[in-house]
């Protein structure tokens, strides 16, 4: 029986150490920098690829693992047509029993919960910002009067590149100003 232990933190700049830690013990170690919210989680899929009946996957937390409730109750079904028991050490989880599996169910409901909750207070927060008339996105190159400059020079026989080179834009972004793929 190996004790396979998997870590992940969403960003580049957090850390893995405390996992890292938390994970000593373990026999073997997938650990990556990926948000939990992608498909594209190439270490969890050799993780769960790697171990084999009568392996224990040790985790520090849920959301660690899982992107959602399903993705939670996929990668479980998985653990468990392999034999392969899961530990989650910071919530007490241990899935060889009933007690264990049945904790393990209800706080990944929860956390698909709060995600959702959390979401929804964000989407609330971005609502009420763009009625109070904050801009979300980059904000534009040029002023209205320089497009009008910019699609007059166009209409004058300036070539794109020179335009390029006298705004500082990039070639979609002249087209883009200019309202056409092909001016």
């Amino acid at each position: 029986m190996a004790k396979v232990g998997y870590a992940r933190v969403s960003s580049v700049g957090q850390s893995l150490d405390v996992q890292r830690e938390k994970l000593g013990s373990c026999d073997k170690l997938f650990q990556e920098k990926r948000s939990g919210t992608t498909d594209t989680r190439p270490m969890l899929k050799q993780c769960l690829d790697y171990v084999r009946e009568g392996d224990q996957l040790i985790v520090t937390r849920i959301d660690r693992l899982a992107r959602s409730t399903l993705h939670l109750c996929q990668i479980a079904e998985t653990l468990r047509e392999k034999a392969v028991d899961l530990v989650v050490l910071d919530q007490n989880i241990d899935t060889s029993d009933a007690t264990g599996r049945l904790l393990f169910n209800m706080l990944g409901a929860i956390g698909q919960f709060e995600t959702e909750i959390r979401a929804e207070r964000q989407m609330d927060g971005i609502k009420k910002a763009k009625d109070r008339g904050v801009q979300f996105g980059k904000r534009p190159a040029l002023t209205a009067d320089q497009i009008l400059e910019l699609r007059k020079r166009r209409e004058q026989g300036i070539l794109i590149k020179d335009l390029m080179a006298l705004y500082g834009l990039s070639k979609a972004t002249i087209y883009r100003y200019l309202g056409t793929k092909n001016a």
